[in-house]
């Protein structure tokens, strides 16, 4: 390249510079008052929201090792929103389209009544027409009233209108996580009708679209069919399905209870917890007590009792993660062949998923050996 080259600048096909215009200096306005509706500011048509502390829920005063929350959407959502919120789950909200369906206990604060409506009337497609159309007004409750949870639990009966429409809002719930910078995911638990409430095509076909839709999500399934079975005989029909409500909430915060407490002997944490749920597709969760845990077949009836009496369907194939927590007395854990049950027990149901977590917690005056297991990321 010659020098005659190297002298022209490189950005010379750039137009060349004009100098400044000349302009008169006029007097400042810095004394004139403005107002903001001069500039077309949103403060002006009250769409911007302050927030205080005053709208907050109060704080779960049931223990867990995880920010939790809980959203039950449509009648039977609300009523296991309500199970929870007796256990002293405070950051819980009900949606719903009607406040027919809202248990009556429950105070307003937790109420989030689509404006405008009063019900689906079992019809999915309008379901979540109206659902997403008033998602703002979830999410501002979600904000307002819940504040920073980092796993959302959502509630919702399969067979109705607005309950089996629930995924309609979950942009919503994203949106919300994304914003209170949550560390979790968004967790359904849905359920299941009985068998003569599957006669019914529209029921059946509810359930059927909202089981598909929350697929693809972490999810448990509740068969009210299985759950009313199991206490059939126990309790009158006008108190079933609150009692098991109550049953599956108990059992699931045993879990976060346990999960917040240190063990002698093995501790299930709240890493341990997190893996678990954030596995995406179908979840289990039973329970059992067993009196006599002398016996080397102990894992397998933990895991028969389990699925047995159980409201999840049973689980099918080999989990992505699985949990087993065991309660137990001071004798059993001081007696060298029970202790060596309950390892080969632990062994014999970690069999059945890729990760296996487990605790043993010891209680006094238990009435036997007290098993929770859950089993996350099935196939569904």
């Amino acid at each position: 390249m010659s020098e005659e080259n190297d002298d022209k600048n490189e950005f010379d096909f750039l137009p060349p510079a004009e100098p400044p215009p000349a302009f008169a200096q006029e007097k400042d306005s810095y004394h004139e008052s403005v107002d903001a509706e001069d500039f077309g500011m949103v403060e002006d048509f009250g769409l911007q929201m302050e927030y205080s502390d005053e709208d907050l829920l109060p704080e779960n005063t049931a223990p867990s090792s995880i920010n939790i929350g809980f959203v039950g959407v449509g009648g039977g959502g609300n009523k296991m929103a309500n199970a929870f919120i007796e256990l002293g789950f405070n950051k819980t909200l009900l949606v719903n389209s009607t406040g027919k369906d809202i248990p009556k206990n429950v105070a307003e604060d937790h109420v989030v009544l689509i404006p405008d409506s009063d019900g689906i009337g079992k019809n999915v497609e309008y379901g979540k027409e109206v659902l997403s159309q008033n998602g703002a007004i979830v999410e501002d409750a979600l904000r307002i009233k819940l504040g920073k949870v980092d796993w959302l639990f959502v509630l919702a009966g399969g067979g109705g209108g607005t309950g089996s429409s629930v995924t309609a809002l979950h942009p919503v719930f994203e949106r919300y996580m994304r914003s209170v910078q949550s560390s979790g995911k968004v967790v359904y638990i849905v359920s299941w009708p009985t068998a003569q409430e599957n006669l019914n095509p529209t029921i059946a076909r509810n359930a059927l679209t909202l089981a598909n839709d929350v697929a693809q999500y972490p999810h448990i399934i509740l068969d009210n069919e299985r759950a009313t079975r199991l206490l059939r005989g126990r309790i009158g029909m006008l108190g079933m399905y609150p009692v098991a409500n109550t049953q599956f909430a108990k059992s699931f915060a045993q879990v976060l209870k346990l999960s917040t407490e240190d063990s002698p002997i093995q501790s299930f944490d709240s890493k341990d917890l997190e893996t678990c749920l954030g596995n995406d597709g179908r979840a289990f969760l039973g329970s059992t007590m067993i009196k006599d845990p002398n016996t080397g077949k102990l894992g397998s009836v933990i895991l028969h009792n389990c699925m047995n009496r159980s409201a999840c369907p049973p689980p099918k194939g080999k989990a992505a993660a699985g949990s087993l927590i065991l309660v137990v007395s001071e004798e059993m854990v001081a007696d060298p062949k029970i202790s060596k049950n309950i390892e080969s027990a632990i062994a014999y149901v970690g069999g059945r998923c890729e990760t296996l977590f487990s605790g043993v917690y010891v209680r006094k005056n238990v009435p036997g050996l007290i098993a929770i297991l859950s089993m996350n990321g099935l196939a569904t």
